[in-house]
C-alpha cells in the first residue's frame, strides 16, 4: 500500500490515505509519485506528497498536523510543548531540559519547563 499526504496552504498535513500501489505504477511497473498524486487528486481534489510507513519517503510517516518541509523534502511532527525546540540535525523536537534520569518515569510540565515525577 502506497500512504500520501493532503496540505493545506502553509503545508500542515490535513489527512493522511492509503492507496493500493497499483494506482502509483506506471506502464514498466514502477512506481512514480505522481501517478498516486493524480490518484489522490481525482478522488479528492487538494494538494498531495507521498509519505511511507517505514519513513523511507521523507524521513517519517506523515501524521495529521506535521508540517510538510519542501526544502529538506521531510514531514516534520507538531512542536508538543512552545519551550521545546527543533533540532536541525535530527528535525525532532528536544525539550529544553534534558530528560533526568534513565529508568525514571517523568512528565514534561510546560508551566515549570521542567521533567516532573508522576
Amino acid at each position: 500500500m502506497a500512504n500520501f499526504a493532503e496540505l493545506d496552504d502553509n503545508n500542515v498535513v490535513l489527512r493522511v490515505v492509503c492507496i493500493h500501489n497499483n494506482e502509483c505504477l506506471d506502464e514498466n511497473g514502477q512506481e512514480v509519485e505522481a501517478l498516486g498524486v493524480a490518484f489522490c487528486q481525482g478522488l479528492f481534489g487538494g494538494n498531495w506528497v507521498q509519505t511511507s510507513f517505514n519513513g523511507t519517503i521523507r524521513k517519517r510517516l506523515a501524521g495529521i498536523g506535521y508540517t510538510y518541509d519542501s526544502e529538506r523534502d521531510i514531514f516534520i511532527a507538531e512542536k508538543p510543548f512552545p519551550s521545546w525546540i527543533l533540532n536541525e540535525e535530527t528535525t525532532e523536537w528536544e525539550p529544553p531540559v534534558e530528560y533526568p534520569e534513565v529508568g525514571q518515569l517523568y512528565f514534561w510540565n510546560e508551566d515549570l519547563v521542567q521533567w516532573v515525577r508522576p
